[in-house]
């Protein structure tokens, strides 16, 4: 292990493999900037991240500007119909290239002009004649890996990482096996939601089931807690929360009653960031994106089957509008902790054995990047 990493020191935390003697990181970990700097570099831009909607990039020519974690970017579609994805940044004075969304046959600094085409090369630098030892084909627009899995987009600013189907792959297929299909879900809602607290303080929450009795009655009276699991894998893990058989009488309690033969809903979290929730008939994915040591934003996208009106529609809003509620109980159990974080008596815990193994396993993962 390196205890140091850019010239910060992790000897604080060596998480123990065995979840019955292991220790949560330290506080440190939530609260200090540096941290999260670090993170920056060895976490986020290591990791395939989603940046977009597909659908905003089908056509030869759309384009939709973006940003990882504060790096600027752009992705396109190019006249060839290859998706690809660059820095939005031009090579001259660092101006971008790309504002918002549209359809264009180039790419065109906003700042003075020069004009990239959409595999990045440089077409015009406006009045550079007479500019010694360098050439159009050395200020090509730099290139990043992109892919498309599923609805969306995807981005890894490391270009030595393996393809997207080595970790989506599996989780591609299974959902397949069970019969769901994404390509026939369309996005109905989006909702963002900035909340005071560190990234990994809303992540360590969403891994557990341990808090249902106490944080989220209405969802503990949905979910059958005795059968509640989380199960590991290398890089992503899964949880399995069955819906809890309606009892006589409490039908009116509830919003979901489980059928005889309904299919399994599939939960994914994938690391470090990226939670995706599958049924047959919608799917939601929640990105947890840093704004700083102590803030972080949550995407929030609903994908349904078109639901048409009446009783579809109304079934869909009360999906959402329930999924809403237990986000802001989220909300505040986590800027309470990121404010217990702070405090002088507390500095790391200890992990439940029944329910905590997702968090151990978050937590191992993020050491591991940020000490390698």
């Amino acid at each position: 292990m390196n205890a140091f990493a850019n010239g910060i020191d992790l000897s604080d935390y060596q998480p123990h493999t065995d979840l019955a003697y292991a220790e949560t990181m330290p506080a440190r970990w939530y609260t200090d900037p540096a941290i999260l700097e670090l993170e920056k570099r060895q976490i986020f831009y290591k990791t395939w991240q989603p940046v977009c909607r597909l659908d905003l990039v089908r056509r030869p020519g759309d384009f939709y500007a973006c940003e990882l974690v504060g790096q600027p970017l752009v992705i396109s579609r190019g006249t060839d119909e290859k998706l690809r994805g660059f820095y939005n940044v031009c090579l001259h004075r660092a101006g971008p290239v790309a504002l918002g969304q549209g359809n264009r046959k180039s790419l065109q600094c906003r700042y003075h002009g020069w004009t990239y085409d959409l595999t990045g090369k440089l077409l015009n630098a406006p009045e550079f004649e007479g500019v010694q030892n360098w050439t159009k084909d050395d200020m090509c627009l730099r290139q990043v890996q992109v892919a498309e899995w599923g609805l969306w987009v995807w981005v890894n600013l490391d270009p030595q990482a393996g393809p997207i189907t080595d970790l989506y792959g599996p989780i591609g297929d299974e959902i397949a096996s069970k019969g769901f299909d994404l390509s026939k879900m369309s996005l109905i809602e989006r909702r963002d939601y900035l909340i005071d607290c560190n990234w990994k303080v809303y992540v360590d929450n969403y891994l557990e089931g341990y808090h249902l009795p106490m944080a989220h009655p209405a969802l503990f009276r949905e979910l059958d807690y005795d059968q509640y699991q989380v199960e590991t894998f290398r890089y992503y893990s899964k949880q399995y929360a069955p819906i809890r058989p309606a009892r006589e009488g409490d039908v009116r309690d509830r919003r979901y009653v489980r059928t005889e033969g309904e299919a399994e809903a599939l939960y994914y979290w994938i690391f470090p960031n990226v939670m995706l929730n599958v049924y047959l008939d919608n799917t939601s994915i929640n990105i947890i994106v840093p704004i700083d040591h102590e803030h972080t934003l949550t995407i929030f996208e609903w994908y349904f089957q078109q639901p048409g009106t009446g009783e579809g529609w109304d079934s869909m809003q009360t999906i959402i509008a329930f999924s809403d509620q237990i986000q802001q109980e989220d909300i505040e159990i986590c800027h309470n902790v990121q404010k217990g974080l702070k405090s002088n008596v507390y500095d790391r815990g200890r992990f439940s054995v029944l329910r905590e193994n997702g968090v151990h396993h978050f937590q191992s993962l993020v050491h591991e990047f940020l000490t390698r």
